[in-house]
């Protein structure tokens, strides 16, 4: 059973800056994927970036040079530092993991409840 709590949303001026975190609790053998979602209203949710346990990422290409995802594996947090904010970029925000309950398990997604980022002048 895994938690995800995220943190960090606000609203900014376009080419303002936020970083979001996400912390993931409970108990569960580790942590695969961690990455992060977004969804505008009236659109479908997408990735923005994710991060294997090994530290690969893969961006939305829309993203890339203006957002950073970063994890500490110890503490189980998954971080995206957004830069350069642009109004398309407002959106909920939703830390999303694939997390291995057991080594015998396959893994299991878990969401967050969503942090509202806004970029807007």
């Amino acid at each position: 059973q895994v938690q995800l709590v995220e943190s960090g949303g606000g609203s900014v001026q376009p080419g303002g800056s936020l970083r979001l975190s996400c912390a993931a609790s409970g108990s569960f053998f580790m942590i695969d994927t961690m990455g992060w979602y977004r969804q505008a209203p009236g659109k479908q949710r997408e990735l923005v970036a994710d991060i294997t346990g090994v530290g690969s990422t893969n961006y939305l290409d829309s993203v890339k040079g203006r957002f950073t995802i970063s994890r500490d594996n110890a503490k189980n947090t998954v971080t995206l530092q957004m830069n350069d904010l642009k109004p398309e970029d407002t959106a909920v925000y939703y830390c999303n993991a694939r997390v291995r309950i057991s080594f015998y398990r396959p893994p299991l997604t878990y969401w967050g409840q969503g942090t509202q980022v806004t970029a807007s002048s």
